[in-house]
Parts: C-alpha cells; sequence; structure tokens
C-alpha cells in the first residue's frame, strides 16, 4: 500500500478536507489556510513518490481534479459565512474558479495530442532512422512532466490572494492572485499549442514504418529474437542479448511492449519494438532466415504466420517444470536445448515435439559462471540461497519459502562452523501468494537480525578501512554509470528526450558501452568488498547479478527452477527442497536437476551433508555426479555454447533458404505452365470432366 511515510501524507490528506470545511462553516481564515496547505503539501508529496495511494483515490471518485475543485468550493463557502458573498472578491473568485476549470479542458486535450502524436507506430534502439527522416526535439520536461498536476497547482495564487483579502478586508490580494492564475494558466495553453502542428510534430506512422523498412532493406538482418511480455519478464529477454551480440550473422531483436524496451539492457544489437501487430505483418523481414523465441505468448503468432524464415524455442531457462516441456513448443520449426537432458524431457512428456526437432546447442550465458575452487582455511564458506517464486497453480512444490524457507535460513545462520548466507529471492515472490510475500518479509528478517548480530560478535572481525574504500569506489563507479546510462537528451537543452527522441538518438556509442561494461564488472568486485566476507546479506534487484552470486558462493539451495541447471555449471555442491514432499526417490525420478544434488525436506534436516561437502572436498560424495549431471544437462563444454549456438543458427537458415528456393522454383514452373490457381491439394479439372456452370 506504501511506505509509512506516503500512508501518513495519505491520512493528512483525506483529514485535511473535513477541517477545511469545519474552518469555512466556523468560518476561520488561519485555521483554513493550516488545513489547505496540508492538503496541498500532502498530495504534491504523495504525487512526487507516485505513490499507489493517489492512483486509488481516483477509483473512489476522489481523483486529482475533483481534490482541487472540492478546495475551492470550501473556499467560496469561507466568504459566504464571513459575510463577503456581496463584495466583489466573492464574484471575482467564483469567475477565476470556473475560468480556470475552463482552461483545463483545452490543457488536457493538448497534451494528450502532444503525447499522441510524438508516439511512434515503432520504436527503435540501434536503427539509423533519423538519417532518413526528421523527428524534432522533445518539448522542454516541464510542460509535459505531470502536467495536470502543475496545471491545477496554478490556483494556489488565487486561494492564497483570497485569503489575504478574507484576513484583511481589501480586494486588491484576491484580484492580484486571481489575475496571476487565469494569466498563468492561459500562458500553459498557449505555450503548448506550438507542439501539435507543423515542424514541432513527428512524422506519420505510414512515413516511419516505410523509413523502418527502409533501414530493414539496407541492414539484411538475418536472425530475429522476437520476444514479447510484462514489465518484469524483462530478464527473459536480456539473458540473450550477449548472444546476440556474438551470433555470426547479422542479428536483430523485436519487442512488443514499450515496458520491455525501457526495461531492456543495453546492448549494440538493433533494436525495433512494434506494439501494433498489423505493423509487425506489414514489415519487411523478407531477409530473415532464423526466428528465435524466448516466451510461449500468444503475440508469437505475428511472427510465426511468417513461412520464409525458421522458427526456433530458445526459452530462457532450462529446468524440469512443466513450463520447459509446454505444448506450444509444437509450433515451432525446432526446439533448443541445453544438452541430452532437454531432449529427454519431451520424450518423456510427449506433448507433440518431434525428436528430430530438438537440437542440443548448450547455453552461453552460462560462460561468465566460475568452477569451483576449494575454500581457503580462514575464510567462511558461502551458501547462497535462491529459492524461486510460488507460481501460478498454487502447487507446493512450486517454491521451498513458503514450507521450508525460514527452516533453510535458520539452519544456516546457526551452522557450527559458521557460514554466510546470501538470500536472493525471485522477483516475482510475493506476486501471486500472499503466504510467500509474508515468508519472504521473514526470511528477509532473520537474515538481517543475523546479520546485525554477526556484526557485533568480537569473533567477526571486519576491515572497515578496506571497506570503506571499496564503498567509496562504489559511489564513484555508481556516479559514472549514472551519467553514461543516463536518458536521451530531447536536444537544446530541452532536458530529458520522450520516446521519439530515444529512436532519433538510440544509436549504441560503442565506446561508451564497452566503458560501461567495465565499470559494471568493477561495480561488482567493489559491492562485494563492501562489506565483510562473514556478512550474511539480502540482496534483491537486479544488480549484483545471480551469476555474480553463484561465483562467491561455494554452495547454493534452491528449488526446481533454472536456477539450478545454471549452477550446475560451476560444479559447486547444491541442494534441492523436496517441498511436496514426494521422497528422496520419487523427487530424484520426476526431476533431472536434482540427481546430484542433497534433497532437503521441509526441516531441511539434511543441511549438514551439503555443509560438510563445502568444508572438505574429500568428503564429497556427488562430485563425480555432478560432473556427469553437468555433461547430461548442459552438454559437453567443447565445442563452446556459444560455436555450438552459431552452427545451429547457420543449419536452420540453410533449411530456411532451402524452402524459400524450392518455392520459388515450383512458382517459376506453375508460371511458366500457366496452372491456374488452385489451393492446396485441389485438383485442376481436366477435359472431359464435369464442370458446373
Amino acid at each position: 500500500m506504501g511506505s509509512p511515510a506516503e500512508l501518513a501524507a495519505a491520512a493528512l490528506m483525506i483529514l485535511g478536507f473535513p477541517a477545511l470545511m469545519l474552518a469555512a462553516l466556523v468560518p476561520s481564515v488561519p485555521a483554513f489556510a493550516a488545513a489547505a496547505a496540508v492538503t496541498y503539501l500532502a498530495d504534491h508529496y504523495l504525487h512526487r513518490k507516485g505513490s499507489y495511494l493517489v492512483n486509488r483515490l481516483s477509483k473512489v471518485r476522489a481523483g486529482l481534479s475533483i481534490r482541487f475543485l472540492i478546495r475551492q468550493l470550501l473556499l467560496i463557502l469561507l466568504l459566504a459565512r464571513l459575510g463577503l458573498a456581496n463584495d466583489l472578491v466573492y464574484y471575482g473568485a467564483i469567475a477565476c474558479f470556473i475560468a480556470f476549470y475552463g482552461l483545463q479542458a483545452p490543457h488536457g486535450a493538448l497534451v494528450t495530442l502532444i503525447r499522441n502524436r510524438r508516439r511512434m507506430p515503432v520504436a527503435t534502439r540501434n536503427v539509423d532512422l533519423a538519417s532518413r527522416i526528421r523527428i524534432p526535439d522533445a518539448p522542454p520536461r516541464g510542460l509535459l512532466h505531470r502536467s495536470a498536476e502543475k496545471m491545477l497547482h496554478l490556483d494556489l495564487a488565487a486561494v492564497l490572494g483570497i485569503l489575504v483579502s478574507a484576513a484583511l478586508g481589501s480586494a486588491v490580494a484576491g484580484f492580484v492572485g486571481i489575475g496571476l492564475t487565469v494569466g498563468l494558466g492561459c500562458l500553459y495553453v498557449l505555450s503548448l499549442m506550438p507542439y501539435v502542428r507543423g515542424r514541432k510534430i513527428p512524422p506519420n506512422a505510414e512515413t516511419v514504418l516505410a523509413a523502418v523498412d527502409d533501414w530493414l532493406a539496407e541492414y539484411r538482418p538475418e536472425t530475429v529474437l522476437y520476444f514479447s511480455g510484462s514489465k518484469d519478464s524483462a530478464y527473459q529477454v536480456n539473458m540473450w542479448l550477449e548472444t546476440m551480440e556474438n551470433l555470426d550473422s547479422k542479428p536483430l531483436i523485436i519487442l512488443r511492449e514499450r515496458v520491455i524496451l525501457n526495461n531492456l539492457a543495453p546492448t549494440t544489437v538493433p533494436v525495433i519494438c512494434v506494439p501494433g501487430g498489423v505493423h509487425l505483418m506489414n514489415m519487411d523481414l523478407s531477409n530473415v532466415r532464423v526466428a528465435l523465441y524466448a516466451a510461449n505468448v500468444g503475440k508469437n503468432i505475428h511472427l510465426l504466420r511468417v513461412p520464409t524464415m525458421k522458427h526456433v524455442f530458445i526459452g530462457h531457462g532450462d529446468s524440469d517444470k512443466l513450463a520447459s516441456v509446454n505444448p506450444y513448443s509444437k509450433v515451432y520449426d525446432e526446439v533448443w536445448t541445453a544438452g541430452r537432458a532437454g531432449r529427454d524431457r519431451y520424450a518423456i512428456a510427449d506433448v507433440g515435439v518431434r525428436d528430430e526437432d530438438i537440437v542440443e546447442v548448450g547455453r552461453p550465458q552460462l560462460a561468465p559462471i566460475q568452477s569451483r575452487q576449494d575454500v581457503p582455511e580462514g575464510r567462511i564458506p558461502t551458501v547462497l540461497y535462491a529459492p524461486t517464486w510460488e507460481g501460478w497453480d498454487g502447487n507446493p512444490g512450486n517454491t521451498s519459502i513458503v514450507l521450508a524457507g525460514e527452516n533453510i535460513v535458520n539452519r544456516l545462520i546457526t551452522a557450527d562452523p559458521p557460514v554466510r548466507v546470501l538470500y536472493k529471492p525471485h522477483p516475482f515472490t510475493g506476486t501471486v501468494s500472499k503466504e510467500a510475500g509474508a515468508a519472504h518479509k521473514r526470511i528477509t528478517a532473520l537474515v538481517e537480525q543475523a546479520a546485525a548480530e554477526r556484526a557485533a560478535d568480537p569473533r567477526f572481525q571486519a576491515d572497515t578501512a578496506a571497506q570503506a574504500a571499496a564503498k567509496a569506489e562504489l559511489a564513484r563507479i555508481e556516479a559514472r554509470l549514472a551519467e553514461l546510462s543516463g536518458k536521451v537528451k530531447g536536444g537544446k537543452g530541452n532536458g530529458v528526450g520522450d520516446e521519439a527522441v530515444a529512436t532519433r538518438d538510440g544509436l549504441v556509442d560503442l565506446a561508451r558501452h564497452q566503458e560501461i561494461a567495465r565499470l559494471r564488472a568493477e561495480w561488482n568486485d567493489a559491492y562485494w568488498r563492501s562489506f565483510g566476507g562473514h556478512e550474511h546479506r539480502v540482496i534483491t534487484g537486479a544488480e549484483p547479478r545471480l551469476y555474480d552470486c553463484f561465483n562467491v558462493s561455494d554452495a547454493m539451495v534452491s528449488d526446481i527452477s533454472s536456477v539450478v541447471s545454471d549452477f550446475i555449471a560451476s560444479g559447486k555442491p547444491y541442494a534441492v527442497t523436496d517441498s511436496a514432499e514426494l521422497g528422496v526417490e520419487e523427487f530424484k525420478r520426476q526431476n533431472t536437476a536434482v540427481r546430484a544434488a542433497t534433497i532437503l525436506s521441509n526441516s531441511a534436516a539434511e543441511l549438514g551433508e551439503l555443509l560438510d561437502a563445502v568444508r572438505d572436498p574429500s568428503a564429497d560424495p556427488l562430485a563425480e555426479d555432478r560432473k556427469d549431471l553437468k555433461r547430461y544437462l548442459l552438454g559437453p563444454d567443447e565445442p563452446t555454447s556459444i560455436e555450438q549456438f552459431n552452427t545451429a543458427v547457420a543449419n536452420l537458415a540453410i533449411k530456411a533458404e532451402t524452402r524459400n528456393v524450392g518455392q520459388e522454383s515450383r512458382l517459376a514452373a506453375g508460371a511458366t505452365e500457366a496452372v491456374p490457381a488452385t489451393v492446396p491439394g485441389q485438383r485442376v479439372a481436366a477435359a472431359g470432366d464435369d464442370v458446373p456452370a
């Protein structure tokens, strides 16, 4: 619902309006002024914070405009109760607020029109449209950012002036304030008008789409990564960006939602965001031979309909979850899996995906994961707890966080000899299940409390000087990253640009891109040095990344998900929780990735086996099993995964080209023989046949 400060501000604002009414009825100018100030400030604070509570108010007929109107009506009531109903300031106030509200309609219409006209039919990154079409600078940020709130707050001058007049008995201040409010409102409306006509607006959709097709014809993309999803699913496409950058063929990324584009990680690959299905279907993609799909979503149909390219499901993780053997996968020409396990998984599931359509390509994303190293003497081992989320179906086996999470963390933070705990939950945790959300909060509290107790324990000494230096380095890196990653400017000092400007100026700066990559690596190193190697930590958000957590950990506890399959690449010990209580043998039978894991019950009593393997590698009975399982799940180490991936792309491109050449040959032969147009499989009428009239 919001932070405590937001709740307090909302309470003050809501209580402020009854206080305004009471002050108007009494009547009391000072009390009214004080209550009005509270409502203005609380309202402004909630909007500045983007509070969820403000949106809820509009759902109960208490939106922004209504709140301002009520305050103005109560001011009129105050004047009437003060006996000023026959004074000019009273009629001036009424006329002012009517005129002021009359300005809201053209103001709102102009703002909406500007935004609509500047919304491109496609948004791009790393695509040169600026040389093909003219896209003007964005309006000054001050005109459009939170425009409704700014316009409504212009009534402050009139409200303040009228209150001064009511207190002093002179109409001068009131009319000065009224003049300012109406004048500033008119000025605001007039300042918007130039941006709805002439050279201030971007080209129309037809012109923009023609420019995109012109760029496509010049660039001639060969392999497309296609993605559609919600804001929270951006990680599913981000994990493939580096792979796309390392393709031997010309890559292109096609997105369907603007929110995904806004959350896309930096990349050198050209990106086209096409929200409209018709626009996508009319786009010239005749040079593309391979289309890669990272998720099974309905909008895939808009590209799947193109027969000149081959379509491949690559997914966004490789695990034993049911999503990894979705029957929807039948629509693709091929399904690419990391290793033999993925192929066997489809065979066992028997969902219609043919074995000859499955290709093993490894997992290119796993290259940054470092192999196991023994824990040096004197260093406390680190155990990562990375549970997955609760899923949509309420299956208790989806996540350990509800039934086992607290037990796991309790046993880890009380382990003797001690270990360090890193808790990194799935970003979707708690989005479906309140129980999962509550368990996450309790686990977070456990880890933070244990961290505070360890900080006060004299057995754990921190190098404060080194940590301070690392924190200073973090601040420096973050400042530089903020500078390098800042939003595109609107040009000519207009402030931050909009989608149109981002499309115009979105060509990658390779030097900046490389510097950002280097700084992110430096940030990761400084982050881990900024606190003690013994310190428990809750890690949320995009940074540090999951694989960075893998590399500083000596073992992991998780659930059935792609996290486990990825961690296996490190060769380190790991444990998986049987939250559904299937039993060890059945759990291993159903889930390939746990066959070399320590299996935990919901009590987590078996954690000692995992910790023993971490502290003494010679006492690790599952080491060889993990090596075999790694090959089975992720494929061989040689050739490298990116080499396997490029080979698979090249082979499928040849199949697509062979199909297209065959079609052209058949069409040419048909034209030569002047065969009448028929539907597939229809026999052409021959001489002597009875043909209906």
